[in-house]
């Protein structure tokens, strides 16, 4: 039986491959960081100080910083918190014991505790701590202000390096998780809390935050329902009601056109045809007088003629939106999807993939 390469390496943990550009990416980002933040440093310090200009443990920072700067773990906070905290353990226990093969094992486990009770956890502040100890004479003789010179200011340095290079090549650090779709408000399978009571169930800390989780999660529900499904588009399932409405409408124009026309929800368009917002026939009854334009939906949740209807589902089964308003670049007001829309075309999907014949195109309306 040969050796089976694929489960070895997930054994033993074998990254998954990058891209040439990223790697270029991350080895300039990491040069740049290092060199200013070294050049800044001599031309503080000089020569002469007997002060390192940069302490080691900024190369493991630099690697969090410039190679993956989504992890929580090369936040700001936790490259300048947890530099300097543990800096300041590893100074203690050395001050304290005098000793660096007692003061090493302390300082580290101090820093861990430290950084993970001021929430900065940073793997390179274990290292800060180590260099406090067996740092060496000048090191010692620096005493306190060692956390502050060179640790905290090669921190700051290399977080605000890392801020310009991130924003001139990224644009997203300090890290934000990409909404999906920006008016979601909770998908339907799961909501914050839900995650929030999962990652309490791990005793390890998952380097990745809830809402990059989150984004993750609704992703793959995407994905899943297009592998299922096919793509569809907002273009294939929208309609247009016969009936449409004026802001400057009153309230008894809106009754008689919910009668007439035998809908929940109408669009309101100005005299261009763009639209303006929508008008439920809940909201009708709430306030009997009136005009529409004071009493419609200002916000409501509108897609683009090509958006896939997988980003409608946790939309439109949130709870606070049941129809989507298609609208144009321009605004122009082409159509309307709604829920009963949505659990068409996945039961006609459904129909589909159990006939055989995910590939064959079915009327959708």
């Amino acid at each position: 039986m040969g050796l089976d390469w694929a489960a070895f390496g997930r054994w033993i943990g074998v990254q998954p491959a990058s891209s040439s550009g990223r790697i270029l990416t991350c080895a300039l980002g990491g040069a740049f960081g290092i060199l200013v933040t070294g050049v800044v440093m001599r031309m503080w310090l000089g020569d002469s100080s007997g002060l390192p200009l940069l302490v080691a443990p900024m190369g493991a920072s630099a690697v969090l910083l410039f190679a993956v700067p989504a992890s929580p773990l090369a936040q700001p906070w936790a490259i300048i918190g947890g530099n300097v905290v543990s800096a300041l353990c590893g100074i203690f226990w050395m001050r304290w014991l005098g000793d660096p093969a007692y003061a090493a094992c302390l300082a580290v486990a101090s820093a861990i505790a430290a950084m993970s009770l001021a929430r900065c956890l940073h793997p390179p502040g274990g290292a800060c701590a180590l260099t406090c100890v067996i740092g060496g004479k000048a090191v010692v003789a620096a005493g306190w202000s060692f956390a502050l010179l060179p640790v905290g200011v090669n921190s700051l340095l290399l977080v605000g390096l890392g801020l310009l290079f991130n924003a001139g090549m990224r644009g997203n650090y300090p890290h934000r998780a990409t909404q999906f779709v920006a008016q979601t408000p909770e998908p339907a399978g799961y909501n914050a809390a839900d995650i929030e009571a999962v990652l309490a169930q791990y005793e390890d800390l998952l380097d990745v935050s809830r809402e990059d989780l989150d984004t993750l999660f609704r992703q793959v529900e995407g994905r899943a329902f297009r592998r299922l499904h096919g793509v569809i588009r907002c273009q294939q399932l929208m309609w247009q009601p016969t009936v449409t409405l004026s802001p400057h409408d009153s309230m008894e124009q809106a009754r008689h056109a919910f009668s007439v026309s035998g809908q929940h929800v109408l669009p309101v368009l100005d005299d261009a045809g763009h639209l303006e917002g929508m008008l439920a026939i809940g909201q009708m009854l709430l306030v009997p007088d009136g005009e529409v334009g004071a009493v419609m939906d200002r916000s409501p949740c509108m897609a683009s003629p090509d958006t896939p209807v997988d980003e409608l589902l946790p939309i439109l089964s949130g709870g606070v939106y049941h129809d989507a308003a298609i609208v144009g670049d321009d605004g122009q007001w082409l159509g309307l999807v709604t829920q009963s829309d949505l659990l068409s075309a996945l039961w006609r999907g459904q129909v589909a993939a159990d006939a055989g014949s995910a590939g064959a195109s079915l009327p959708l309306r």
